[in-house]
């Protein structure tokens, strides 16, 4: 279960950089810059290959995006997340 947790969270999180990207209308590159984030690195968040990214360098990237971190996780999908990740830790 804890294998399908991590798999399934680093995909929400690409997926929220590639929405936040969409949105603002920036590439990876200019993320990049913004952030100050290595584009390798963040090519890495994106694509799932990072097991683990840093809290730092996602608060990096929330200043690319000039959001707040509660403002990047505050989302349906983290939050459904989170809820299942207690239920989890109950059991």
């Amino acid at each position: 279960m804890e294998v399908l947790f991590m798999i399934r969270s680093r995909k929400i999180l690409a997926d929220r950089i590639n929405n936040l990207c969409k949105e603002q209308g920036i590439t990876y590159y200019a993320l990049s810059y913004k952030s100050a984030v290595p584009l390798t690195t963040l090519l890495h968040i994106v694509n799932g290959s990072t097991k683990n990214p840093g809290i730092f360098t996602i608060h990096k990237i929330c200043e690319g995006f000039e959001i707040s971190l509660k403002d990047f996780f505050d989302t349906e999908e983290f939050c459904e997340m989170r809820g299942d990740f207690e239920e989890e830790m109950q059991i």
